[in-house]
């Protein structure tokens, strides 16, 4: 019953918008020999924008809301809305010029003055109108929405056509990112951690065939600093697979957890409402941690600032560092983060010129 009900408040919606657009009948042929004289695009302009509004509020279209209409596609559209107006006015003149006669009709059927032969005869022929002049309006209604979304922008069939392909380019690009950083854990795999494991195995190995008991000890300290300086590398290997500190203690704390081990100075400002869910906060620090490392590598930069605020829907992050810019944005390590961002259905800004300040942002939502 719910939806019955929806569906006839929605009839009577596009309804009562086809009475406005005929009504506003008069100012579209009025426009029309006006339309090619100078200064008439703003006149032009604000009668487009009232049959969008008009069509959205009344017809519940969905137009984007960036997309402008060419000015020649503007005034095609109003030319020809124009011109269904005409035609609508008319039927609609006829249906309620049909609707006196009908009730003429029923007041001699009546009083005795009209045979009810003579009324079966004139009711048929009126229904067979009724219907032709009600399939007239709606064929006029769809050549409108048409033109209309031609005009305003794509329909909700397009936009759900882009939106498929754009998940499928986003679901690509992450997938490539991914398998980019697992290569590049790969490589630290093996040129770091292994490398070291197997400087500890011979330290280990010749501390073990040593005779000389000074020389023992000096291999087994050697051997010791060596395994503190692999547990560090494979923390470091660890946090950039995933931080524990992220799901167990949030953003903000992970954060500071990466300006701890960060050599350049890093100012953090973090104000969060609340918890946020896992893959946004996820995304967030993985945008801070490859910005403060492509600071820290290819910049040159002094300093570090980094901005965290949740405003209302959305989460913004901002990462700012005073060196020497040039930064591509279609770098791997920055193309792999708006890959990860544009998954989350949120962007990525790099604003980077050479000799800097380098300044990227990611807008994420949250619900």
């Amino acid at each position: 019953m719910g939806e019955d009900g929806e569906r006839e408040g929605g009839r009577a919606r596009r309804a009562v918008g086809v009475l406005l657009g005929v009504l506003a009948t008069p100012l579209l042929l009025l426009h029309l020999p006006l339309a090619v004289l100078p200064g008439a695009a703003a006149v032009t302009g604000r009668l487009g924008a009232l049959e969008r509004a008009r069509r959205t509020a009344w017809s519940g279209d969905r137009y984007p809301a960036h997309y402008r209409p060419e000015p020649r596609a503007l005034r095609h559209y109003l030319a020809v809305r124009a011109g269904t107006g005409l035609v609508a006015a008319v039927v609609l003149g006829l249906v309620g010029f049909g609707a006196v006669l009908a009730g003429l009709l029923a007041l001699g059927a009546v009083r005795g003055s009209l045979g009810w032969t003579d009324l079966a005869g004139q009711v048929l022929l009126g229904g067979v109108l009724l219907f032709l002049a009600v399939q007239g309006l709606v064929s006029l209604a769809a050549l409108e929405a048409r033109l209309a979304g031609d005009c305003f922008g794509p329909s909700e069939a397009e936009l759900l056509r882009l939106r498929v392909a754009e998940l499928a380019d986003s679901r690509a690009a992450v997938l490539h990112a991914v398998d980019a950083e697992r290569r590049r854990i790969e490589r630290d795999l093996h040129d770091g951690v292994q490398q070291r494991l197997v400087a500890l195995r011979l330290l280990l190995a010749r501390a073990g065939r040593g005779a000389d008991p000074g020389r023992t000890a000096e291999l087994l300290a050697q051997a010791h600093r060596e395994s503190g300086e692999l547990l560090t590398e494979l923390r470091e290997v660890a946090w950039r697979v995933h931080p524990s500190a992220l799901d167990a203690l949030g953003l903000d704390e992970a954060l500071a957890g990466l300006a701890a081990r960060t050599a350049l100075p890093l100012r953090i400002r973090c104000a969060l409402p609340g918890p946020l869910p896992q893959a946004v906060r996820t995304a967030a620090y993985f945008v801070v941690s490859e910005c403060v490392t492509n600071a820290a590598k290819h910049s040159g930069a002094a300093a570090v600032e980094v901005r965290v605020e949740a405003v209302g829907a959305r989460l913004t992050v901002e990462v700012g560092d005073d060196g020497a810019g040039g930064a591509d944005p279609d770098g791997g390590g920055l193309a792999g983060l708006r890959a990860r961002v544009a998954a989350l259905d949120g962007t990525l800004r790099v604003h980077s010129p050479r000799g800097g300040p380098t300044l990227v942002t990611a807008e994420l939502p949250c619900a």
